[in-house]
């Protein structure tokens, strides 16, 4: 009796760290969906489906900042070489084996086809 007990309560525990445990990060994001009339913790996510690459670029760096600061500066930026375990874009990216299709990688970044195989080529 005690060992059905035993194994009843380890079987409900194994069952319960199985269902605790989140979805793949890979398959995890969330764009803003700006339009949205819903405001609880913030913005609602737009729906997958409706996502493009033009959700993920922005024309505000276009423009120059205020550098009348005490160092002129804007921001700050730092090597990813000083970081280590820090996995660049580029790297990840333009240089992946297998190579992620160029038509994706022209859509994502917006540029030209030839610029693309130029950048994938300096890996």
């Amino acid at each position: 009796m005690a060992s059905s007990i035993l194994f009843s309560g380890l079987l409900a525990l194994f069952f319960t760290t199985s269902l605790a445990s989140n979805p793949s990060p890979l398959q995890d994001f969330c764009v803003a969906d700006t339009n949205s009339q819903v405001l609880l913790n913030g913005l609602n996510c737009k729906d997958p489906k409706m996502v493009d690459a033009n959700d993920f670029s922005s024309s505000r760096l276009q423009t120059a900042g205020n550098t009348s600061n005490l160092a002129s500066v804007i921001a700050i930026a730092a090597l990813s070489n000083q970081n280590p375990g820090v996995i660049t874009i580029g790297n990840v990216v333009l240089g992946s084996k297998p190579q992620i299709p160029s038509d994706i990688l022209v859509k994502a970044f917006q540029v030209d086809n030839n610029v693309i195989n130029y950048i994938q080529s300096k890996f």
